[in-house]
């Protein structure tokens, strides 16, 4: 129960040069259309339980193969197999009736969605505290606005945990308290076994709530593997909208990841420096320099110099470049050899793996003019230091105290003396 597989999956639609070509079939005058691909040749296995996610540009074809998978669209192009219920949420509040209320439209959902009237009523409760729409629930539809559809809708399709959960960007929309709160409840059925499958223009969200990503490419499925190795590629193709750039992906074996540019200006060497010694390890809140050693290839008229931490799991801790130091380069001259050091007096990390990427480019980011980008260029370790034992990737100046029953009565005698003395 739970998994998903797909092979040769595809779909296309159909597209008429001649305004006629559709009624000459019909009446069985010979085949007068071309297939349009929009998802070609998809293959994969997503195994019960596990998280995954889906990235990939506008049109790439992510939001079709949520609908073959669902169910919504048949595909034109091989096959498809999903084990127990599915949950869908790919345009909440589609299929609402405006003139019908909240409730009412909940019991139809439910029934859609299969399940019985007896299980909606008893959760009905449930449902109306999660959407936090007060009385609007039994009135109609169209009185709610945009952010109360949502809400509605997300509360009675996850009213019941299903065995797979598809989301497609629906809680891009509404407010920030109920993203947070419906991030929460899809973490909660990931961890309690159900299989997710989730699509989001936000890497965070995918590096959170995902065990794999998958990227799209015009109808193609070109990455499947773990989260930050793919949006590391991702972030490559991406970065290519200006000009046509070669994408190196480095040797897994290396521990180098993925590398993109026009290569105008290049990245010859990472370290961390330690007492100004190279190390591969630092004492939580030890100084430390990042050098980053490059080369011009090319005259350049401006140069930035940027580097990022991510912990283990890809997600971003800290970055800065020259340019927002105030420290940009120009007239840079071809051949010219240079480094920068990132000087970081207390490097207060959590005790754990992380890496440094880091990038050459113009103005503020990356994908202006990107000349080298490398991600994951040095992974290095941070050791137990003096402060106390903590957990996180951040080591924060904190300091506690007790107070006892006595001591609060003290104080709240002394407020209330102050208050007449006023």
């Amino acid at each position: 129960m739970g998994h998903v597989r797909a092979r040769g999956l595809g779909k296309g639609y159909k597209r008429y040069p001649r305004k006629w070509g559709r009624a000459a079939e019909w009446v069985g005058l010979g085949v007068h259309h071309q297939l349009a691909w929009v998802l070609r040749d998809v293959s994969f296995d997503i195994a019960a339980g596990e998280a995954v996610g889906i990235v990939g540009a506008n049109g790439a074809g992510k939001s079709t193969l949520l609908k073959l998978v669902t169910g919504t669209v048949r595909p034109t192009a091989g096959t498809y197999e999903t084990g127990g219920r599915v949950a869908a949420l790919l345009e909440l509040g589609i299929g609402f009736h405006p003139e019908f209320t909240g409730r009412q439209n909940v019991y139809m959902a439910g029934n859609i969605m299969g399940i019985s009237r007896e299980r909606i009523e008893s959760s009905m409760g449930e449902i109306e505290d999660f959407a936090e729409i007060g009385d609007y629930i039994d009135q109609p539809v169209r009185t709610y606005s945009s952010g109360m559809q949502v809400r509605l809708a997300f509360s009675v399709a996850t009213a019941i945990r299903p065995d797979i959960l598809v989301v497609d960007e629906a809680l891009s929309v509404g407010d920030t308290y109920f993203q947070h709160k419906s991030f929460d409840r899809i973490r909660r059925f990931r961890d309690q076994g159900t299989t997710l499958l989730f699509v989001s223009h936000s890497p965070g969200a995918v590096k959170t709530l995902c065990d794999r990503a998958l990227l799209l490419d015009h109808g193609v499925l070109l990455r499947d593997g773990a989260p930050d190795a793919v949006l590391d590629y991702y972030n490559a193709l991406i970065a290519a909208q200006r000009d046509e750039y070669e994408i190196r992906q480095g040797d897994a074996r290396s521990g180098r990841g993925t590398r993109s540019g026009t290569a105008e200006a290049s990245i010859e060497s990472v370290e961390m420096r330690v007492g100004g010694q190279p190390a591969s390890s630092v004492r939580s809140g030890q100084a430390v320099s990042f050098r980053v050693r490059m080369v011009a290839r090319a005259p350049l008229p401006e140069l930035t110099v940027g580097v990022l931490v991510r912990d283990r799991l890809g997600n971003d801790v800290f970055g800065t470049n020259t340019h927002h130091l105030g420290l940009g380069r120009t007239n840079i001259a071809a051949g010219e050899p240079m480094w920068v050091d990132f000087d970081f007096p207390a490097l207060n990390l959590g005790v754990g793996s992380y890496s440094v990427s880091t990038a050459l480019h113009t103005l503020d980011t990356h994908i202006v003019s990107n000349f080298d980008w490398w991600d994951r260029a040095f992974v290095f370790q941070v050791v137990a230091g003096a402060a106390p034992t903590s957990v996180g990737v951040a080591v924060l100046d904190v300091s506690a105290r007790w107070s006892d029953a006595e001591e609060r009565a003290a104080n709240s005698r002394a407020v209330e003396g102050a208050g007449l003395d006023g």
